[in-house]
């Protein structure tokens, strides 16, 4: 099947001609119009124009979302099952995982979500309006503060379909004027959502401050344009090392980059997991999950865990023991959470291929072929592979001391999933300090996003506005400061 991937530019979709591209992966091709062809209509034209969405109230934003949710039905909608037939060929997730998560999409624009998600991450009374804030040293002066939306160009990335949902929600609820750019493993998502907002109320505002294009990253006929603080003010970007490192060499004054960078996650496990073999299976059932679920395609999937379990021969035992257990769990979790990988990375095979040749150095679970792995190490050293991890695969690394594992954090880790409860309580601050930024119970990595909050480390809707002071006095202060005449310096003796 042939799919054409629309340039949606403020509520008008652009269809025709364009530029083939491959799929990630080697999966299927698709054609894009050339976005170059449309740059002088692709940044909002004057930053005043956005005041049609400040005509809004916040409570017009939320009924707006919460219909175009009944909408995005992916049994009904046929944007959404184009999208979902594309991503089957270009995703890491499987067909099950994928239809999951599909499903999930109306949930997001839920009116009492949205809601939720604008008080908590913003203060639904600060993108409303001007809010009085407490008196300062001198109560003849006045601060109030509003949080406004800005022009942004929003480089998504395409692991899982919710990152174009929270993108769309979070443009809206800020009242911001998006330009997404899709990613080739998830070109049409977002697309899709957009076009529906087009179908439900074209004329509206937050439909016609989205656009949404794909155009191969690094493009400098379209790039060196946009991203210039004359056209937009903030750039959020998702995405790999390279990516964002590429996008840091259009940075200037007036140009803000919000960056929701790679990160790697993984786990700590203290000795009471050893406790008896019920309690470890328990663990090694949860410890599952946070490997396994999406396929370990998300940043918040475990990679390397630690265990304090020793490094002596029992201690080592433990370990295996867990491997085992892990491995075993890791095969039976349901397949709207995890299956055997479609594109097993043939670079990682090769690295678990030749562990057969260091046995005495690791002890390998699975493997063969797609079905993941577990790698036990016999020492409280990870694989030299460790960066490579996905695809259902991780390593568990016994320690005699939870000291090795807090080492190893650092300001790439996102999350870590800890076990006992009482062992995060007891480390939470010292892996806040290592540059750890999410801490869970083990077994919800992936589980337990379902509240709104901090991401990566930053308050990303926080930093998507612009925080606009407004200050005031009354004339008698004001005119007083004019004429005061400054006091006299006392004299040295």
């Amino acid at each position: 099947m042939a799919y054409t991937v629309p340039l949606i530019l403020r509520g008008e979709i652009v269809d025709e001609g364009g530029i083939s591209f491959g799929g990630r992966r080697g999966g299927a091709s698709f054609t894009a119009p050339d976005v170059v062809d449309h740059l002088d209509r692709l940044a909002l034209s004057a930053p005043s124009r956005m005041a049609d969405l400040y005509d809004l109230s916040f409570e017009d934003i939320v009924a707006y979302l919460d219909r175009l949710g009944t909408l995005l039905d992916p049994h009904e909608n046929r944007y959404l099952q184009e999208a979902f037939e594309l991503s089957r060929l270009t995703s890491g997730l499987s067909d099950p995982i994928l239809r999951y998560h599909y499903g999930l999409i109306p949930d997001y624009f839920r009116a009492e979500t949205v809601r939720d998600l604008a008080e908590r991450l913003v203060g639904i009374d600060y993108l409303e309006g001007w809010v009085e804030q407490p008196a300062g040293r001198d109560p003849r002066t006045k601060l109030r503060i509003r949080a406004m939306g800005a022009r942004a160009v929003h480089i998504i990335a395409g692991n899982v379909p919710v990152v174009g949902v929270t993108t769309v929600i979070r443009n809206a609820v800020t009242r911001s004027d998006a330009i997404v750019k899709t990613p080739s493993n998830d070109p049409l998502t977002t697309a899709a959502i957009a076009r529906t907002m087009i179908d439900m109320a074209p004329d509206h505002p937050i439909t016609r401050h989205v656009s949404v294009a794909y155009w191969k990253g690094g493009d400098q006929r379209i790039e060196a344009h946009l991203y210039d603080p004359r056209r937009i003010e903030k750039i959020v970007a998702w995405g790999g090392f390279a990516g964002i490192k590429h996008v840091t060499q259009y940075l200037q004054p007036g140009l803000d980059l919000i960056t929701l960078d790679p990160k790697h996650s993984g786990t700590i496990i203290g000795p009471e997991a050893f406790a008896d073999e019920a309690t470890l299976q328990a663990v090694a059932r949860r410890l599952a999950v946070d490997i396994g679920a999406l396929n370990q395609e998300g940043c918040v999937n475990a990679r390397v865990v630690y265990v304090q379990s020793g490094t002596d021969e029992a201690g080592i035992a433990r370990a295996e023991r867990l491997g085992e257990l892990t491995f075993a769990a890791l095969q039976a979790l349901p397949d709207h959470l995890s299956t055997p990988h479609k594109a097993f990375d043939p670079e990682l095979k090769a690295e678990l291929d030749a562990l057969s040749f260091v046995e005495e150095e690791y002890r390998l679970f699975g493997g063969r072929r797609n079905e993941g792995a577990i790698i036990v190490s016999r020492s409280d050293a990870p694989v030299d592979f460790a960066r490579m991890l996905a695809c259902r695969v991780a390593n568990i690394v016994p320690v005699d001391a939870i000291e090795t594992a807090v080492r190893s954090v650092n300001s790439y880790t996102q999350t870590i999933g800890i076990y006992p409860e009482s062992l995060k309580e007891t480390l939470r601050d010292r892996l806040a300090f290592q540059g750890a930024q999410r801490l869970v119970s083990l077994g919800g990595a992936a589980t337990l996003m379902q509240t709104p909050s901090p991401q990566d480390g930053i308050e990303p809707l926080r930093r998507m506005v612009k925080w606009i002071t407004d200050e005031s006095a009354d004339a008698g202060m004001m005119e007083a400061q004019a004429i005061r005449e400054p006091e006299a310096e006392p004299v040295a003796a």
